[in-house]
């Protein structure tokens, strides 16, 4: 068995690998970029070393460079985690080249796989069902609309080097296909190196069903169950769980059974999934097959007792599988949720941002917590932004459901945006507590999962209003113990006044609007004045760290985290941001920003399609912006002039930055 490896990956994955091996007797190394020198997986490791600049193609993605800190940590092995280069030919080969065990299949085996669409030919030679669709080397574009108008409208574009969604796109027509051709191939050129793409038929509410499948070098092969991953976003995951809810016992073998014949046929070696959609009437069809283990494998570990990174380095070291077929038992449900940093009400955009507070449920038999951040870390515009992966156990899916619910309600967050809400109104949903389950969900039911909330009741907005009272009372009571006069009324805030009683106009500002909040100082705490309602209110901090209010008698416990101006209030799995509004400052001139079109979010202008004197129309892409591998399109909100341009392609811009002056040609 190794006794070092490096793990050529960040996060989560890495942390995740790393207890693994530490568990082992395994010594690990990380490697990391100038964005990641106080990062999580570097402080876990029990060697790390620097391997360039914050973009990925320099550090992660830069094999000569993972190679080197090998061979210079004298690591015998090398786990390539998953993305990055973790499906990659050519890092396997490099490996192999400097006598570096990469754990994971051969070069041949990614190399028959990484491309979809001679995965697909090699799949059909197989004798594996394959979505109808175009998988072929000619990529010229009047031949693909032409395939694609053959296959028939929706048809859906994939990157045929890709995964996670990246260079993907449903095309509902065919005027729609030329823009998203050309998008799909950026994305994927941009995410893999490689804009080669493929066209499929766009099956109508399939479900996604993965089967996690293991062999060894000793001819040995077993399937680990499926995943049912049909909660997606953009085409990427969201919520996984297993097993397969509805799924017989028969449908279940036959997946497995194919599923291995797709790995028998490129002599596969370690953990891979093979991915299927399945139809209304319980057709299945091969998608893909991801060479290396999926981000939702914990569901199977749980599910099943088994740690597949152990299998993973035992594979590799030539050790036959761990177990038989026969020996493997499916035993309860698991679910596992990804904790994003994105915003679910504008499209999905990632956020980033200073992670100033940072609470997950304790590790137990039944919850399981993998992240690869802890508080005080920031998100950046330059890898993924998963926060953590939430999983749960229990002894039926009901059971875990339950759990999920109780694991949401006790994350907290601050600092940046999150999808949490979102996941907790999914796991609530009737549809999904019935397993009633398509890769369309999230879509179907957008209204009642991403319903602005915006309606902020009373308790929340006073629990700001306290923690802002004794945020400031803390810090007159530390003025006055470093002052001169540490008795001086000057120190005090309790609003006294000599001539009669002071009201103060507290204001905060939440996506909602604004808020005014009348305070009045008591002798027992305050009366505050909400939405016209008078509220008897008095506040601590207790020995954790968190708020207990008294609000009209009633006790409501709640943690509340403050950054600058920021304030957020976390209550009932909730969480909502507030900005502090400095009466004394000036509001800021609404008319000098008029026509100006802001970037939507922190990333790099990909292409600008206007220029200062265009006259462009209500929809018209203007130009597009790339944040964390993913595109997205700033378009024209009327019809107008283009009057200045702020930004070329290839740009870095902050989110909020204006971009560019469009003056409106539109009758009044």
């Amino acid at each position: 068995m190794f006794s070092k490896i490096l793990i050529a990956n960040r996060g989560e994955i890495a942390c995740r690998i790393m207890r693994t091996a530490t568990r082992m007797g395994i010594r690990t190394v990380a490697v990391y970029s100038e964005a990641d020198a106080g990062a999580r997986h570097v402080a876990l490791a029990d060697e790390a070393l620097a391997i360039g600049p914050a973009a990925a193609r320099e550090s992660y993605l830069n094999i000569d460079r993972i190679i080197t800190a090998a061979r210079q940590s004298g690591a015998q092995g090398i786990h390539p985690g998953y993305g990055f280069l973790s499906e990659d030919a050519d890092f396997a080969t490099a490996c192999a080249q400097a006598g570096i065990n990469f754990i994971g299949p051969s070069a041949s085996a990614i190399a028959a796989m990484g491309s979809k669409s001679e995965a697909k030919a090699l799949m059909v030679r197989a004798g594996v069902p394959v979505v109808p669709g175009y998988h072929g080397d000619d990529q010229t574009d009047v031949l693909l609309k032409r395939e694609a108008a053959t296959i028939g409208w929706p048809v859906l574009i994939k990157a045929c080097a890709g995964g996670g969604g990246k260079g993907m796109r449903v095309v509902p027509s065919a005027k729609d296909f030329p823009a998203a051709l050309e998008s799909c191939r950026r994305e994927s050129r941009a995410a893999f190196g490689d804009d080669r793409l493929l066209l499929e038929k766009c099956l109508e509410q399939p479900r996604h069903i993965e089967i996690q499948v293991f062999r060894d070098s000793h001819g040995n092969g077993v399937y680990l169950f499926e995943r049912d991953c049909s909660i997606q976003r953009r085409h990427q995951k969201v919520l996984e769980e297993a097993p397969a809810p509805g799924l017989s016992i028969k449908e279940r073998n036959e997946m497995g059974r194919v599923a291995l014949a797709a790995a028998d046929a490129i002599d596969y070696l370690g953990a891979g999934t093979v991915e299927f959609l399945r139809d209304r009437d319980g057709h299945f069809y091969f998608m893909e097959m991801n060479t290396r283990l999926q981000v939702e494998h914990p569901v199977t570990e749980l599910i099943t007792g088994q740690d597949l990174v152990e299998w993973q380095l035992r594979v590799a070291d030539g050790q036959p599988l761990p177990l038989t077929q026969q020996q493997l038992t499916l035993n309860g449900h698991a679910i596992e949720v990804r904790l994003y940093a994105e915003d679910p009400e504008r499209d999905f955009l990632p956020a980033t941002g200073h992670l100033t507070h940072l609470r997950f449920p304790n590790d137990s038999m039944h919850i399981r917590v993998d992240s690869g951040v802890r508080t005080g870390d920031s998100i950046t515009v330059h890898y993924d932004p998963m926060i953590a992966k939430l999983i749960v156990w229990g002894p039926d899916r009901d059971d875990a459901l339950r759990r999920m619910q109780s694991a949401l309600a006790e994350t907290q967050v601050a600092g940046v945006r999150t999808n949490i809400d979102l996941l907790a109104s999914i796991i609530a949903h009737p549809d999904f507590r019935e397993a009633r389950l398509d890769t369309g969900f999230i879509e179907r039911h957008r209204d009642a999962l991403l319903t602005p909330v915006h309606a902020l009741d009373t308790t929340v907005l006073a629990l700001a209003a306290l923690h802002v009272l004794l945020d400031r009372a803390r810090c007159a009571s530390a003025g006055a113990l470093t002052s001169t006069e540490p008795g001086s009324p000057w120190h005090l805030v309790d609003g006294w006044r000599l001539n009669g009683q002071h009201t103060e106009i507290l204001r905060l500002r939440s996506r909602g609007g604004e808020h005014a909040i009348g305070i009045m100082p008591r002798h027992d705490g305050y009366l505050l004045c909400i939405h016209d309602q008078n509220l008897s209110a008095s506040a601590r901090m207790d020995e954790s760290g968190n708020l207990v209010a008294r609000l009209d008698g009633r006790t409501v416990r709640a943690t509340t985290v403050q950054h600058g101006n920021q304030v957020t209030v976390m209550l009932a799995g909730r969480s909502r941001e507030f900005t502090l509004i400095d009466s004394l400052a000036g509001e800021l001139d609404a008319d000098a920003a008029a026509g100006g079109l802001t970037s939507p979010m922190p990333g790099r202008i990909v292409e600008v399609r206007v220029r200062a004197g265009d006259t462009v129309q209500r929809g018209d892409t203007l130009m597009i912006i790339e944040a964390m591998k993913m595109e997205h399109a700033v378009i024209a909100p009327a019809a107008g002039k283009v009057n200045v341009m702020h930004f070329k392609a290839g740009d870095m811009v902050n989110e909020g930055v204006e971009l560019l002056v469009l003056v409106s040609t539109a009758k009044t």
